[in-house]
């Protein structure tokens, strides 16, 4: 970044009066057309397609319509905003705005065009944004007169709702232009995060295992997408990974990764699903056709079975954060159990059957290495309050009534048995883990600080809790346990440890 000697509309940029220009109206323009009116801006909206900005202007309209009949705006407050909203009709036009925000198509070329074309019209003082998703703001201003006042203002969709507004610097970008765009955020009732301009910036970086992990998941058979959808749920994800890729499309979703993957150089972390470009090629592309991992509008997920037995004798093995929770849960069940904190695994003990807390290991390699057959592997509890499902992995000599007795304690517990194919990290561990190590590299690499990370997955994506309060809670011994456990199996680039988390378990 630099900080260069021009004097910038640090006042007037965040003043309530200062005139905005928006430049796109599709969804996301428009939502920031409604949220710049809404904070008492004169705004002006603007896209090339012939009357796409009165029409934005109408559904604002009918959006805070609605808002009135339900009492959170009065019919003056309505009326104030939809006079602040004016279309324009050529960028021509908006060479008064104190702040231009660009939400055109997610293409460098046209937004480097469009952004080189402000830069000569608008006077010297005022800002430029881009809305850009994932393409370098150091990309885009390149070929500028004046690339300093270029500043990336990331918002995300439905914006009047979400929160979250990325603040990403350039390697040109002035510190000062950056400041006002923060303050601008926060006068819009946002909350700004600073990010270096990276591939995917803070939330899509850190985001990419949330979807990879399940797919690889499902490209090993280990599950079904329900499967997946429902051990994720059960620790407290709002929607489960598959879902979730149906909401957004398959085409947007594949389109975000394979930028991330090419902007890094083909880093095998971001690499893309083969499962996904079949539902790409397929025209499977999820809610907005009707179908992708579900035809339609995934069924709720039926009421756990209430156990059929008396609750099992079980052992509570091992200690740890996990084991923690597992006792939390058991004495809140008010279910009986002993321990054995001096034991060299992390579980529980039932009916002869060693049920492991996964560390990054299939349950067949754990179950020849400690030569005990009857051995499974159980997923993290991360929200052992969440009555869904847990998934399990059963080694391949575990006999049928040891599988019941399982079933019959997770039912016990509030939860659904979900059986897996035996797969490595099985998917709420090896999908924690990875979204962890990533933002622990986001921050060692300096795209972010770790309460940034948080912020952003909090606010952005509803995340439960953010990364680094993951980590807080676990310790970064389980988490690297994992990874290692998983880069072992696969022998692959994608596992490898973030030095942040090295240096967490060498700085005890």
């Amino acid at each position: 970044m630099t900080t260069a000697g021009n004097t910038w509309r640090v006042a007037s940029a965040a003043a309530a009066d200062a005139p905005v220009a928006v430049i796109g109206a599709g969804v996301m323009g428009a939502g920031i057309a409604q949220v710049a009116a809404q904070a008492g801006h004169p705004v002006q909206l603007m896209d090339l397609r012939e009357g796409a900005a009165q029409a934005a202007i109408a559904r604002i309209g009918q959006t805070l319509d609605t808002l009135v009949g339900k009492g959170r705006m009065s019919a003056e407050e309505r009326s104030a905003v939809m006079s602040r909203l004016q279309p324009a009709a050529a960028v021509a036009d908006l060479a008064g705005a104190a702040l231009v925000v660009e939400v055109i198509i997610e293409q460098l070329e046209p937004k480097r065009a469009l952004l080189k074309e402000l830069d000569a019209l608008l006077p010297p003082d005022a800002l430029i944004a881009s809305n850009t998703s994932s393409i370098s703001i150091t990309a885009l201003a390149n070929g500028m007169a004046m690339p300093q006042r270029l500043v990336g203002m990331h918002f995300f969709n439905p914006v009047p709702l979400m929160k979250l507004v990325e603040v990403v610097w350039g390697a040109e970008t002035d510190a000062t232009a950056a400041s006002a765009i923060e303050a601008l955020a926060r006068r819009w009732n946002k909350t700004p995060v600073h990010a270096r301009s990276t591939p995917g910036f803070i939330v899509n970086r850190i985001a990419r295992p949330y979807y990879a992990e399940s797919l690889q998941v499902l490209q090993e058979q280990g599950a079904t997408p329900a499967m997946v959808d429902r051990a994720l749920r059960g620790a407290g994800f709002r929607m489960g990974p598959c879902e979730l890729m149906d909401l957004i499309g398959h085409d947007t979703n594949a389109l975000v990764t394979q930028s991330v993957f090419e902007a890094n150089f083909g880093d095998k972390r971001f690499q893309p699903s083969l499962v996904q470009r079949a539902l790409v090629d397929g025209g499977r592309l999820g809610r907005k056709v009707g179908k992708g991992f579900y035809d339609g509008v995934p069924a709720a997920a039926e009421p756990v079975p209430p156990p059929q037995t008396s609750p099992p004798e079980v052992t509570l093995m091992g200690r740890g954060p996990l084991v923690d929770r597992l006792a939390s849960w058991l004495t809140h069940r008010e279910l009986a159990f002993a321990i054995s904190p001096q034991s060299d695994w992390q579980g529980l003990a039932l009916n002869g059957l060693e049920l492991h807390l996964t560390d990054g290991r299939c349950a067949a390699e754990l179950a020849h290495q400690r030569q005990q057959p009857k051995l499974a592997v159980m997923d993290w509890p991360l929200a052992p309050d969440r009555a869904d499902g847990l998934a399990v992995a059963f080694g391949p000599k575990v006999s049928a009534d040891q599988q019941s007795a399982a079933r019959d304690l997770l039912r016990h517990l509030g939860w659904d048995l979900l059986v897996l194919r035996d797969i490595p990290g099985l998917v709420v561990a090896r999908t924690v883990a990875m979204l962890i190590n990533e933002a622990s590299d986001a921050v060692w690499q300096g795209v972010c600080d770790a309460e940034g990370a948080d912020t952003a997955m909090k606010l952005g994506v509803n995340y439960p809790a953010g990364p680094f309060e993951w980590l807080s809670q676990l310790g970064a011994g389980p988490v690297v346990q994992v990874l290692d456990g998983l880069f072992s199996s696969y022998r692959s680039e994608r596992y490898r440890v973030s030095p942040l988390l090295r240096h967490r378990i060498w700085s005890v």
